[in-house]
């Protein structure tokens, strides 16, 4: 069965597992994109690649009222779902899920996914509450769409690993799919809360990159970490940012390297008020 050009939009986990329940009685295999809506060409690439292996795709949009903290952006997150669908349609997806806050978590809701392993030290450090609203969401969506692969960006690649885990030890049976991170002309990771920069922030904002290239290159050439990262913070503050983490980890887990294992370069920075992460593949070390 071909997707309709334009997606049926689903309000309920009552109608989106009756969906999932249908397709599965066809013999169809399903992809989802879990997103919290302002949809850019990351997500699409997401879209598209779900497309390709899946024969029918739900887009969920949702922005999660529990991994925001408070004095985070909940209230100012953008909400565009008009215009989402409209860049959803035509491209291969059959359902957007589009719940309310009271649908995800109805009154007298009391259940909460603990989450540990990748989860620690790095995004939980800053921001502790945010891996039980993730794994929370997601264990929900997973389960309501049970979807033979989900599809999630490497620009969250610590949200990636933890993602992946959950689904792993609670067995819930979806492959998760990690995608490359889509970058801007100019190499800023594309995101939702780049529309928070105005033009000076947007300025500095593109040599976010352009300094975890330069640190990957100098851990390549040998450079010890601890001189490489540092001159790496170092850069960033003269750059304008306010640092809360640049750290080189274990590819897999988020531990500390271990000589010939790949490795990854996650930072995450404040330009203004607007923080941004990103992160690099490094080659492994000797």
């Amino acid at each position: 069965m071909t997707a309709p050009a334009t997606p049926r939009l689903i309000r309920t986990t009552k109608d989106l597992q009756a969906w999932s329940d249908s397709c599965r009685m066809d013999g169809r295999s399903i992809a989802m994109v879990p997103t919290m809506g302002a949809l850019h060409a990351g997500h699409l690439s997401l879209v598209e690649a779900a497309a390709a292996k899946a024969d029918a795709v739900v887009v969920s949009i949702f922005v999660n009222p529990t991994q925001f903290g408070p004095g985070e952006d909940f209230d100012a997150y953008p909400r565009t779902e008009a215009s989402d669908v409209e860049k959803l349609t035509g491209r291969g997806v059959e359902v957007v899920f589009a719940p309310n806050a009271a649908e995800m978590y109805p009154e007298g809701f009391a259940t909460t996914i603990t989450v540990d392993g990748p989860a620690s030290g790095l995004e939980t450090d800053f921001r502790p509450h945010f891996f039980a609203g993730v794994a929370t969401v997601v264990t929900k969506l997973l389960l309501a769409a049970r979807p033979h692969h989900a599809f999630f960006g490497e620009k969250d690649y610590q949200q990636l690993l933890v993602v992946k885990r959950l689904s792993r030890d609670l067995n819930i049976g979806t492959e998760i799919v990690g995608r490359p991170t889509v970058r801007e002309a100019d190499d800023l990771a594309l995101s939702s809360r780049n529309a928070y920069l105005d033009a000076p922030a947007r300025h500095s904002a593109s040599r976010l990159p352009a300094v975890l290239r330069h640190v990957v290159v100098a851990l390549e050439a040998g450079a010890p970490a601890e001189t490489a990262l540092a001159d790496g913070r170092a850069a960033l503050q003269h750059e304008g940012f306010e640092v809360d983490y640049l750290s080189l980890c274990d590819a897999d887990t988020l531990a500390t390297p271990q000589p010939g294992k790949p490795r990854r370069l996650l930072v995450a920075a404040r330009i203004g008020t607007t923080r941004l992460i990103d992160n690099m593949a490094v080659a492994p070390g000797i």
